[in-house]
C-alpha cells in the first residue's frame, strides 16, 4: 500500500465525495436488509395461520381469510419492492459519488504526470522510450483509478454489509449464524487465489498486446517502405506469429476463467445448502422459525458478492500498487528541465560561446569540444561540416535543450542560464533537422503556439510566412488549402513540403533569434534558391544561426564556421575560406561537381 500513499492528497481534496459515498453505501445496505425481514414476517404469518386456514375448510370464512392472506402478501410484496427501489436509488448515488471521485482523481493524476513530463529535460526522453511513457499515463493510471473508485466502493460495501447482516443474524441465532458463514472465508480465499492467476495471465496478455500494437503501429507508419520492398508477405507472417502468441495467452486465461464461476457457484450453493440443513434442524428444535430460514438465505446471498469481491478488490489493490510505483518513479524524478533565472530576456549586442564543451553522457565522447565564437546582433552565422561533426549540438545548446558540460554561453556578457527559459524562448525560433508536424491542419501547424486572440491578423501572417518559405502556392493547390489535414506526423506530405511548413512555423513568430538546423536538406535546388532569396528579407535585422551540409545554403553568411569532430577547424567569410583552400573549399568543389553531374 506504500506507493498508494501518493493518492492521499487527492482523497483529501475529494473527501466530500468520500463521506457522501460512505453514507450512500450504508443507506443502500440498510434498505437491502429490510426486504429480508419482510420476507421472514410473511413466511411466519403464513406458517402460523396455515393450520387455522385448514381447520376452516368448508366454511365461508375460509374464503374471507384467503382474501386477507392474498392482500397481506400483496402488501408485503409492495413493501419489498419499495425497499429495493430505495436501495437502488442509494446505489445510484453511491456510484455517482465514489466512481465520479475516481474519475476526478484519474483526471488530476494524468495532468500531474503530463505536467511532470513537460518539466523533464530532453535527456530524460533519450533514456526512456515513448511506449513506456504512454503506458504510465494510460494503462497504469487506469489501474490506479480502479483502486480509487471501485475498490474503495466495494470495500465500503463489504464492511457495511457484513456488519449490518452479521449483527442481524446474530440477533436471531448465534450458532446458526456460525454454520451459515463457514463457506464464505473459503470463498474469498479461493477467489483471491484464482484472481492471482488471472492477474498474472492478464499481465502477460497486456504485454503481448503491447508488442502486437507496436508491431501494427510500425507497419502502418512504415507502409511506404513495406510496399516499396514488396515485403507484405513477410509482415503478414510476422503479424501471424505475434497474433498466435496473443491467442495462446488468451486461451490460457480462458481456462482459468472457466474454473472461476463454477468454483464461486459451488461455494455459494454450499453455503445455501448449509443454511437450509442447519436451519431445518433448528426449526425442528424450535429455536428459529421457517421465516428465519428464508431470511437467512437472503442474507447469505447478500453477503456472497461482498465476500466474492474481497478477492477481486485485493487483486485490484495489488495491481494499483504496482502501477502507482511505476508512476512514482517518474513523479519523483529529481532531474528537471532548468527553468533558468528570473531575468527577462533582452538581447542588445552579441551571443558568445566561451570554450564550450558538451557530452550527452557523463563519460561519453565530447560532441562539442572547446567551441569559441561570437555572433553579433543582426548578423548571420553559418555552421557547416560533415555528419557527426557537432553542428546540431550547437543549436541544441543555444536553444537550451541541453546545458553545457563546461564553459559558458554568454548573451551580452550574461550567462544564458540567468534568463527565464520561458522569456528566452519567446524571442527565438528553431527549425530542427528532424521535422515534426502534428496531426492537424496546415494552418494550425504553422500557427502552432500562437494565440489567435492576441494576433487578430494571424491569417495574413501565416500566409506571409508560407510565402517566405516558398510553400504558399503548394498549400493553395490542395483542395482544402490551409485547412488540409496532413495526417500523423505529416504523412500525406513530401519531405520538402514538411521542411518548408516547419520553416514557415518559425518565421510566423517573427523571432529576434532564428536558428535553422539543416532545414533545406530535402528541398530541391530551385526551391532552395527561392527560399534563400526570400531570406534576404527575412534575415534583415535578425540574428540568424544557419546549420547546413550544403555550401549553397551558407555562403551568404557574415561568418562561416567549419566543424569536424566537435571542434571548429576553419572560420571566415565564404570568400576568405575559399581563398584559404582548406576543408571548406574542398567541400565546395566536391558539391559543385556533384551538382554538375546531376544537371
Amino acid at each position: 500500500m506504500k506507493p498508494l500513499r501518493h493518492l492521499t492528497k487527492y482523497f483529501r481534496k475529494y473527501q466530500a465525495y468520500l463521506w457522501w459515498g460512505f453514507l450512500f453505501v450504508t443507506l443502500s445496505n440498510l434498505f437491502g436488509i429490510f426486504p429480508a425481514q419482510a420476507v421472514r414476517v410473511a413466511f411466519d404469518m403464513v406458517q402460523d395461520n396455515m393450520v387455522l386456514y385448514k381447520c376452516l375448510n368448508g366454511f365461508t370464512i375460509q374464503e374471507d381469510m384467503y382474501d386477507i392472506f392474498i392482500g397481506v402478501l400483496f402488501f408485503f410484496a409492495i413493501i419489498i419492492l419499495g425497499f429495493n427501489l430505495i436501495k437502488g436509488v442509494f446505489m445510484y448515488f453511491m456510484r455517482q459519488t465514489l466512481v465520479v471521485m475516481s474519475r476526478h482523481i484519474e483526471f488530476d493524476l494524468k495532468n500531474e504526470i503530463f505536467t511532470k513530463y513537460q518539466e523533464l529535460p530532453l535527456a530524460f526522453y533519450r533514456r526512456n522510450n515513448t511506449g513506456d511513457l504512454m503506458a504510465r499515463i494510460s494503462e497504469d493510471v487506469s489501474r490506479v483509478r480502479m483502486y480509487s473508485g471501485p475498490a474503495i466502493m466495494y470495500s465500503m460495501n463489504l464492511i457495511t454489509t457484513a456488519i449490518l447482516i452479521i449483527w442481524m443474524m446474530l440477533s436471531v441465532n448465534a450458532v446458526f449464524t456460525f454454520y451459515v458463514l463457514i463457506p464464505l472465508p473459503f470463498l474469498s480465499v479461493s477467489i483471491y487465489y484464482v484472481n492471482s492467476i488471472i492477474n498474472k495471465r492478464s499481465d502477460s496478455i497486456q504485454s503481448q498486446l503491447s508488442s502486437l500494437t507496436t508491431f501494427v503501429q510500425e507497419s502502418f507508419s512504415g507502409i511506404r517502405v513495406i510496399k516499396a520492398y514488396g515485403a507484405e508477405h513477410v509482415m503478414l507472417r510476422d503479424f501471424d506469429g505475434e497474433s498466435e502468441k496473443y491467442k495462446q495467452r488468451n486461451m490460457l486465461l480462458a481456462k482459468v476463467d472457466s474454473l472461476f464461476f463454477p468454483l464461486m457457484m459451488l461455494l455459494i450453493g454450499l453455503s445455501t445448502l448449509i443454511t437450509v440443513y442447519a436451519g431445518g434442524m433448528a426449526v425442528i428444535k424450535g429455536s428459529i422459525s421457517m421465516g428465519n430460514i428464508a431470511e437467512f438465505i437472503i442474507y447469505v446471498n447478500m453477503l456472497t458478492w461482498p465476500f466474492t469481491a474481497l478477492g477481486w478488490v485485493t487483486s485490484i489493490v495489488q495491481r494499483a500498487s504496482a502501477s502507482q510505483r511505476r508512476i512514482n518513479e517518474f513523479l519523483q524524478e529529481k532531474e528537471s528541465a532548468d527553468a533558468g533565472g528570473a531575468k527577462t530576456f533582452e538581447f542588445r549586442r552579441e551571443i558568445a560561446f566561451k570554450d564550450v564543451k558538451f557530452s550527452y553522457s557523463k563519460n561519453g565522447r565530447l560532441v562539442a569540444n572547446g567551441l569559441d565564437f561570437t555572433l553579433k546582433k543582426g548578423q548571420t552565422l553559418a555552421i557547416i561540416g560533415p555528419t557527426g561533426s557537432g553542428k546540431s549540438t550547437v543549436a541544441s545548446l543555444l536553444t537550451r535543450l541541453y546545458g553545457v558540460s563546461s564553459g559558458a554561453i554568454l548573451i551580452d556578457g550574461e550567462n544564458i542560464d540567468a534568463f527565464s527559459l520561458y522569456s528566452y524562448r519567446q524571442h527565438i525560433a528553431f527549425v530542427p533537422q528532424d521535422v515534426f508536424l502534428f496531426s492537424d491542419t496546415i494552418f494550425n501547424n504553422i500557427a502552432f503556439g500562437l494565440s489567435h486572440e492576441k494576433i487578430p491578423d494571424i491569417d495574413l501572417k501565416v500566409k506571409e510566412a508560407a510565402r517566405m518559405a516558398a510553400v504558399h502556392t503548394t498549400i493553395e493547390d490542395f483542395t482544402k488549402g490551409y485547412q488540409t489535414e496532413i495526417g500523423e506526423r505529416g504523412i500525406s506530405l513530401s519531405g520538402g513540403q514538411k521542411q518548408r511548413i516547419s520553416l514557415a512555423r518559425a518565421l510566423v513568430r517573427d523571432p529576434e533569434i532564428l536558428i535553422l538546423d539543416d532545414c533545406l536538406s530535402a528541398i530541391d535546388t530551385v526551391t532552395e534558391s527561392q527560399i534563400l532569396s526570400n531570406f534576404k528579407t527575412v534575415f534583415n535585422g535578425r540574428t540568424v544561426l544557419i546549420i547546413s551540409h550544403r555550401v549553397s545554403a551558407v555562403q551568404g553568411a557574415d561568418q562561416i564556421l567549419m566543424m569536424e569532430d566537435g571542434a571548429i577547424v576553419e572560420r571566415g567569410t565564404h570568400a576568405e575560406l575559399m581563398a584559404g583552400k582548406g576543408a571548406y573549399a574542398a567541400l565546395y568543389q566536391k558539391q559543385l561537381k556533384e551538382e554538375g553531374r546531376k544537371s
